[in-house]
């Protein structure tokens, strides 16, 4: 397994949540991590990324809501959702991206947000 997520659960609107991101130690440093989040019936949609070097990228539709952080010292990245809004309901997956936006890993079971009005 080279991602672990974790932190989803039950918040009210206009709350906060913080997913984590374990990554597996010897390939963390040298990869892009990204959130990505999907409800059935959907296409998966990239919500947060960040690289080595801690260069971030957030969807348009999180901007302002949303950060993404890396801790090197624990492999682990972090989404910070704050302001939640019911549209933000969904599983929430994390994977390593190239430098395209291929993944070339499996995806993991997610973390799932729900936001109640």
């Amino acid at each position: 397994v080279h991602v672990q997520e974790s932190g989803g659960g039950l918040v009210q609107a206009g709350g906060s949540l913080r997913l984590s991101c374990e990554v597996l130690r010897s390939i963390f440093s040298i990869s892009n991590v990204a959130w990505y989040r999907q409800s059935p019936g959907k296409e998966r949609e990239l919500v947060a990324s960040i690289t080595p070097d801690g260069s971030t990228t957030l969807a348009d539709s999180v901007k302002g809501r949303f950060a993404i952080s890396r801790d090197n010292a624990r492999n682990t990245v972090y989404l910070q959702m704050n302001s939640l809004k019911p549209e933000d309901t969904d599983t929430y997956y994390c994977n390593l991206p190239n430098n395209r936006g291929a993944i070339f890993y499996s995806w993991g079971p997610g973390t799932q947000v729900t936001v109640s009005a």
